[in-house]
């Protein structure tokens, strides 16, 4: 797609973003498995139902859209899933591979805040008011689920992995 329209550049971030949540679809079952916590595992098995309600409103973006969600691989995603990946397969102590999970999650979570932002600023200058809501109440879950881990880290599992 030839970016040459703030149109074009929010269809562009849109279709970013359905890549970026579809990929976390495959990764969080595999980050729920791994974590030692049961309070992390229920928030990254919490976190996968929302992110299925993610994908299912940006298809529906598409749905007034003239393009398809798909064809387009987010390669911000990829690296920090893969990131996230490593920390699954080495050797590491069960409560430090929480507080790293925690972390990887988070720079997700991160990544994911400033795409939705981003792609919700679009809609609005372009005039795609209700897209622009639906974009910011993404937003605010992506927040929730940042502030949840943040909370999960610094009461329970960064102490946890500091006793080890």
């Amino acid at each position: 797609m030839n970016l040459d329209s703030l149109d074009k550049l929010y269809v562009h971030e849109l279709k970013d973003l359905y890549s970026a949540e579809t990929q976390l679809l495959d990764a969080l079952p595999k980050m729920a498995d791994a974590a030692a916590s049961s309070d992390l595992k229920k928030a990254f098995e919490a976190h996968l139902k929302e992110t299925k309600k993610h994908v299912s409103r940006l298809e529906k973006l598409f749905d007034d859209l003239d393009y398809s969600p798909s064809g387009h691989k987010c390669e911000g995603m990829a690296g920090l899933l893969k990131e996230a990946q490593s920390l699954l397969s080495g050797d590491a102590d069960p409560e430090v591979r929480d507080a790293a999970l925690i972390g990887a999650a988070q720079r997700v979570e991160h990544y994911e805040m400033a795409a939705y932002g981003t792609a919700a600023a679009f809609a609005e200058k372009i005039g795609r008011r209700d897209d622009a809501d639906t974009l910011y109440e993404t937003l605010d879950e992506e927040g929730r689920t940042d502030r949840l881990l943040s909370r999960l880290a610094a009461r329970v599992i960064n102490f946890k992995a500091l006793v080890n």
